[in-house]
């Protein structure tokens, strides 16, 4: 049977298929097509709630091939029944399938069988409804599209000007392309394959699919930070402690000398231990054990970053990152917290999550918005905890001040999974944005060092105890992407949608 004739199949098989333009394989083309795909359906859906449907097949299989680890975390280590983590699994992803289906229903509802509309609202409006799941209930942006073309799709010069949005909006753009350009290759029946196929150089719209993707190779080259400062020494450490242990008192001591001994082991000026290190609260942790690392950190007039759980007051508490060594003691505490993991929201409606999930310090208290960068081992660290890595815009706020970027992060709640690849392709996508090294220790991986253009310099194997070092060199500077953040991407797609939408009322006016 031919899938054309079975659009929900084709749409579930498509969007399935677009994980595997994320890492870990980074078939960073394979998106354009499966994309191309859905537009195609889009164009020719009887009506609206038929490209909703492929919208939402689309998002829902793409959704479960690409972010059904979530069950690891409330099976596996939080004790969850499995039917009901598999039941909350799949209502996620439902729920993230919805903004396909919105775009896909949008789309039709504006005309999409018309080329201009699949060449102008498609890719805006695909691009404000992503952006929208990265901001609606405190956003869930992964696998947001722009991400697969990190770092090595030409498309990746653009990040440091438009962002991971802009960048979504050009991949949309090159599927529209290649839909529009295949179509008519194929509706050219009286001609050889061969020829049909070679008539699509002659179409401006594949010129302007080269030239997008020239444009972008080209900007690649172009250095939007400079160097400042002298090269730092730095320790990544990766204690690989399980989660299933991680919390558990008999275990306490040994947790703590696993990272007191890989820091020690060598000289680095920075030394950043993951999320959630140490197993105690600040208050609970020895001050010797404290002030041995400052010590050996103050051998070499460097500094450590430390991953604790803070105690605010009798009812708060913070993940926090404490910096001790040659500078004075600084705190950065986390901001924005992962809904359901570290922070139940609308608990009237949802406080039996905490009763049903057995997850360790599940509500913690948000740190303030806006953080300056710690002043440490002659730099200055703008550090972000885990999954606040995944917003661009938020991570901007402490530039151009900060010279590196730091993530700390304990992905060991989802297992052996993709999950930590996909995180470290986001850690690179921020490299970009910002200019600036990306420095990454996490429990049990991917603890990596990231240059200013996104590649990775090096990477320790997951699930190790193992200390990744290196020289880095801190930047300054300010990228396009820093200085407007999203503004421009959001600002430009709602106009070309509300333009669109005031030409279709303007032809039912006409007529």
């Amino acid at each position: 049977m031919p899938l054309r004739n079975h659009p929900l199949i084709l749409a579930a098989l498509a969007g399935a298929a677009t994980v595997l333009g994320f890492a870990p394989f980074a078939w960073f083309p394979l998106p354009v097509i499966t994309l191309a795909i859905l537009i195609g359906q889009w164009q020719g859906a009887a009506h609206a709630r038929a490209a909703a449907s492929s919208g939402f097949v689309f998002g829902f299989t793409c959704f479960v091939a690409g972010v059904s680890w979530v069950y690891v975390s409330m099976h596996d280590f939080g004790a969850m029944p499995a039917w009901l983590a598999i039941a909350l699994t799949l209502l996620m992803c439902a729920y993230l399938a919805l903004f396909p289906a919105f775009t896909g229903w949008a789309c039709r509802a504006l005309g999409s069988s018309s080329n201009v509309v699949t060449l102008t609202a498609v890719p805006a409006l695909w691009t404000l409804t992503e952006w929208l799941r990265g901001w609606v209930l405190t956003g869930f942006p992964w696998l947001a599209i722009g991400y697969s073309q990190v770092p090595e799709s030409p498309l990746a010069g653009y990040i440091p000007i438009i962002g991971v949005y802009g960048v979504t909006w050009l991949t949309m753009l090159s599927a529209a392309l290649l839909c529009i350009g295949v179509t008519r290759a194929l509706n050219r029946r009286g001609e050889p394959l061969r020829y049909a196929a070679l008539s699509l150089l002659d179409r401006p719209y594949l010129l302007v699919l080269v030239v997008l993707w020239a444009g972008g190779f080209a900007l690649k080259n172009i250095a939007w930070t400079e160097p400042v400062g002298e090269r730092v020494s730095v320790a990544l450490i990766q204690g690989n402690i399980p989660q299933d242990l991680k919390w558990r008192e008999d275990r306490v001591q040994s947790t703590l000398a696993t990272y007191r001994d890989l820091a020690a082991a060598g000289d680095a000026r920075l030394t950043v231990l993951p999320e959630t290190a140490l197993p105690l609260f600040l208050h609970n942790v020895p001050r010797a054990y404290l002030d041995e690392l400052a010590a050996h950190a103050r051998k070499t007039n460097g500094d450590v970053l430390i991953g604790v759980p803070e105690r605010g007051d009798a009812r708060t508490y913070f993940n926090t990152v404490l910096s001790v060594g040659s500078a004075p003691e600084q705190f950065y505490r986390k901001s924005h917290l992962v809904p359901f993991g570290e922070f139940v929201p609308f608990k009237p409606v949802f406080g039996w999550f905490l009763d049903v999930a057995q997850i360790p310090l599940a509500d913690f208290a948000r740190g303030d918005i806006l953080q300056q960068p710690l002043a440490v081992a002659g730099q200055k660290v703008a550090v972000n905890i885990c999954y606040e890595d995944a917003f661009g815009a938020e991570i901007a706020r402490q530039l151009p001040q900060a010279t590196i970027l730091v993530n700390v992060s304990n992905v060991a709640w989802f297992g052996r999974s993709i999950a930590p690849q996909q995180h470290l392709q986001i850690s690179q996508t921020r490299a970009l944005e910002t200019g600036r090294p990306m420095l990454r220790a996490t429990n049990t991986g991917m603890t990596a060092i990231i240059d200013p253009h996104g590649r990775v310099q090096s990477v320790a194997p997951e699930f190790t105890a193992t200390v990744v070092r290196g020289d880095v060199q801190g930047y300054a500077g300010t990228t396009p992407y820093v200085r407007w953040n999203d503004l421009p991407v959001i600002l430009g797609a709602l106009l070309l949608v509300a333009g669109v939408w005031a030409g279709k009322i303007g032809r039912r006016t006409v007529k």
